[in-house]
């Protein structure tokens, strides 16, 4: 072989590496983009907001501007619901994809169990960089998560303290604006800017007992709340509901909810010790406020103490002034978070919901709290943004649950969902690609007996109807046309001219059952082990 030819050779060898590496270098561009262009995602929940008390529904209650933007540059979901409404068992079924009878987390009591597989577990597999900030109420480390920062338990709304990635620390402040701080000095500092991130921002506002934070001491000093029409309900046909220990007349607690922490003590109630500790927590700063702000309408109120239907409209009134109070400050923070992703040229390619891990009475049928599968507390506000895919003012009007929202971001992140989720990814319905939706949803609630005296229960709801069946220590069925009764005041179960609804109905709900793996032997399993967890004798639902 000359010169010549080994020279022609090395040339033609160099060619084709510099061809390679262009090509491997175009290659790896791409992929890089690829992973670049995944879906940042924002997952914000508050806990039990009322979708009335969202002011893009449209009830004139309050006004939410930052959230409303969410719905305005989004979607708004007319139809969003719970499996289970109550705090644990909620975020369980919206991290796992499940219903509470296959995730666990039946109850406040039962323990959760975090090795189980969730989403943000997943999409941490697919490059993900994963932060959880603010309430969880799920006792143990969280796992899926690069960077935890959660309260303990419900918080507390003054000098809460927070375990930051197994590390317990006090912060002094307003539990809304720290926990706001929080996530937005790790978007800002903690996170990789390379990588797609997932962030599961979650307030502990507005749970009870509704302490707002000091700028909004007098917001709603003039308006007049006017109480829903069925406030003063005689629960005819309703046992169960009849039952219940979670009325603004006789349950709600003078002190501990309404504030009414006298100093000389004569106002004396059974939470009162409960919420002096909360009290308790304040520096003498927050103290000085606090008293300055609520002294003269203790004052005021042993001075005239109402009775009676005044007592009653008095407490609905100042109930309705602290939890609107606590939301203000949530609205507020999503403000920040929102402005922060467009001063970072982030609002493009990141998905947004705002959601409550369930909905909340405010007065409808005299009541605070949730748990009933009656729609106020079954109903949950949801709200998303993604620019990319769905159009401003979207409204979306189908049955979408708690349960879809892990297969949702799996499918946005093109991640493959598991087969043993049972929610549906509702991207194309949000979208406006298909119309192709569930027509019936399954609700199941376990933690009696126990706090609020709500009755152990399971039902469907159709776009029309919903048959719900309670049990335990009562054997009683409620069926609803809730076309014509959207209230819920007019039990329909024994009514002739309702047959044919009736045996629909409890057909589906044998589908229902027997599709989410649900059964009375179940029932039974979780019934056992909840009483064993209280100390109670074991009985045959």
């Amino acid at each position: 072989m000359n010169l010549n030819q080994i020279k022609t050779i090395f040339f033609l060898a160099f060619i084709f590496i510099v061809i390679s590496c262009g090509n491997k270098t175009e290659k790896d561009t791409t992929q890089n983009k690829e992973k670049k262009t995944k879906p940042n995602i924002v997952f914000i929940m508050s806990d039990d907001h009322a979708y009335q008390a969202i002011s893009a529904y449209g009830h004139n209650l309050n006004n939410t501007p930052n959230i409303d933007r969410i719905a305005n540059e989004g979607a708004i979901f007319n139809r969003g619901f719970v499996t289970n409404s109550i705090c644990a068992p909620s975020r369980a079924v919206m991290l796992t994809g499940k219903h509470s009878h296959i995730n666990g987390k039946v109850d406040n009591i039962l323990p959760y169990n975090w090795n189980q597989d969730n989403f943000a577990k997943q999409l941490q597999k697919s490059g993900y960089q994963t932060a959880l900030i603010g309430k969880i109420h799920l006792h143990g480390l969280p796992q899926g998560f690069h960077y935890s920062n959660v309260l303990p338990g419900q918080g507390q709304y003054y000098n809460p303290d927070f375990i930051e990635n197994g590390e317990k620390k006090r912060y002094k402040g307003y539990v809304t604006s720290i926990t706001t701080d929080i996530a937005l000095e790790w978007l800002n500092t903690k996170r990789e800017k390379d990588k797609p991130f997932l962030l599961l921002y979650h307030q502990k506002a507005p749970h009870r007992t509704w302490m707002p934070e000091e700028k909004y001491f007098n917001l709603f000093k003039d308006k007049k709340f006017t109480p829903p029409t069925n406030f003063f309900d005689d629960y005819k046909g309703r046992p169960a509901a009849a039952k219940h220990e979670m009325g603004i007349f006789k349950d709600l607690d003078i002190v501990y909810d309404l504030k009414m922490l006298d100093k000389n003590k004569e106002l004396k109630t059974r939470y009162r010790k409960a919420f002096q500790k909360q009290y308790d927590r304040m520096d003498s700063v927050q103290k000085s406020a606090w008293d300055g702000h609520y002294n003269p309408i203790i004052a005021s109120f042993k001075k005239n103490t109402p009775v009676g239907k005044d007592l009653a409209l008095w407490k609905f009134q100042r109930y309705m002034e602290d939890y609107l109070r606590t939301i203000q400050s949530v609205d507020d923070g999503v403000g920040q978070v929102l402005d922060y992703l467009e001063e970072n040229n982030l609002t493009e390619n990141t998905i947004i919901v705002y959601t409550s891990d369930q909905g909340f009475y405010l007065g409808e049928h005299g009541w605070f709290d949730k748990r009933f599968m009656y729609e106020e507390s079954f109903r949950t506000p949801l709200l998303m943004k993604y620019p990319k895919e769905i159009k401003p003012g979207t409204v979306v009007n189908k049955m979408v649950q708690n349960l879809d929202f892990a297969p949702t971001f799996l499918d946005y992140a093109e991640v493959d969902i598991p087969k043993d989720i049972q929610g549906e990814s509702f991207r194309k319905l949000v979208s406006g690609e298909s119309s192709e939706w569930r027509d019936a949803i399954y609700y199941t609630y376990y933690e009696f007996p126990g706090e609020h005296h709500v009755k152990r229960h399971y039902g469907i709801r159709t776009d029309r109807y919903k048959l719900i069946h309670f049990y335990y220590d009562i054997n009683h069925w409620e069926l609803y046309d809730l076309e014509k009764d959207p209230s819920e005041m007019n039990n329909i179960y024994d009514n002739i001219a309702y047959i044919e609804v009736k045996e629909t109905m409890h057909k589906r709900l044998i589908e229902m059952r027997e599709k989410y793996g649900d059964s009375d032997k179940l029932t039974q399993k979780n019934l056992d082990n909840y009483l064993n967890a209280k100390g109670l004798k074991k009985k045959q639902f």
